[in-house]
């Protein structure tokens, strides 16, 4: 069986918004309850092998940061009261993971917190760190091939928020770049209805994406579920997706939408048809916009056939 090191990097919704009314909801979970099962998972990862390495984002309203890196050198005020019973690794990620949230919460005033979590921030940030991290292994690996392994990559999103139709363009691009780096994406959902956008990323990218009903036993999902590399997880039986919602939003008003027109030319999605496609320029003929827009269906759930010029989605 393979021994290779794996590399995790995590993002956390931390919407003040969401977490509020998340503690609030008839199965509720508390921001601090989360944060003792999410520290004892990521203990977990850091004590399964000596060469695993991690890296924590925050997506907070408006902004996201990086909260904790493995392969940096930490801050000498959270390594001062060093404690000879204490395993020091855990001690560098427990420390300095809740004084990075406690300190980027606490800049944020009333009218901040309202603000849409900036998930593609930090998701683009995560994918950024192990593309670096990913050429210094390379380096590494041309001087010393004697070396180990490099760490074999993955994110995990835990998300509260719903989805936000103007991000749906990142976020695509997010997905493909995961793809080109081969980084799975697993998502845990604990808050709200499942996010099309983010079932599409770990449906595209081979990850697993987990709606959590029970929220008691969240450390037990995530080290059932996420714990284990993506190449172990074939041998286990992980949850899987039985239905994946594949809609598109739309390029002209950024909706959600079950039925779109798509250009012919560079596949931008609109909710209706159009003369000209704003992303390429495109113009598509009179009568094909005139037999579209008769052959129309009434607002339900469904996928229309490709037609010529614009194709219905």
């Amino acid at each position: 069986m393979d021994d290779s090191p794996s590399h995790l990097s995590l993002v956390i919704d931390l919407s003040p918004t969401q977490w509020h009314a998340c503690s609030l909801s008839p199965n509720p979970l508390s921001l601090s309850t989360f944060l003792s099962h999410l520290l004892a998972f990521l203990n977990t990862h850091v004590a399964s092998k000596h060469e695993n390495t991690l890296a924590v984002f925050a997506a907070l309203p408006g902004k996201s940061a990086m909260l904790y890196s493995s392969t940096e050198t930490p801050r000498e005020d959270l390594t001062e009261a060093a404690d000879s019973n204490t395993y020091q690794p855990f001690r560098s990620v427990d420390a300095g993971v809740m004084a990075g949230i406690a300190t980027h919460l606490a800049e944020l005033d009333a009218k901040e917190r309202e603000a849409p979590c900036a998930l593609v921030g930090a998701l683009t940030k995560a994918l950024c760190y192990i593309n670096r991290f990913n050429q210094l292994s390379a380096v590494t690996a041309n001087i010393a091939p004697s070396t180990t392994k490099a760490p074999d990559p993955r994110i995990l999103i835990i998300s509260v928020s719903p989805d936000l139709s103007a991000s749906y363009i990142p976020l695509m691009n997010s997905i493909f770049s995961a793809q080109k780096l081969k980084v799975t994406i697993d998502v845990c959902k604990l808050y709200g209805p499942d996010t099309v956008f983010l079932q599409q990323a770990s449906h595209l990218t081979g990850g697993s994406y987990l709606y959590l009903e029970h929220k008691d036993a969240l450390l037990q999902y995530l080290i059932m579920t996420f714990l284990p590399p993506p190449r172990l997880r074939r041998l286990l039986a992980t949850p899987t997706q039985d239905k994946v919602d594949f809609r598109a939003a739309c390029f002209c008003h950024k909706n959600i939408v079950d039925i779109g027109f798509v250009c012919s030319v560079c596949l931008s999605i609109f909710c209706q048809p159009v003369p000209v496609c704003s992303t390429c320029r495109t113009k598509f003929p009179m009568k094909t916009l005139q037999r579209l827009n008769n052959s129309r269906p009434p607002p339900t759930n469904g996928v229309a056939k490709s037609k010529n010029g614009m194709a219905g989605r």
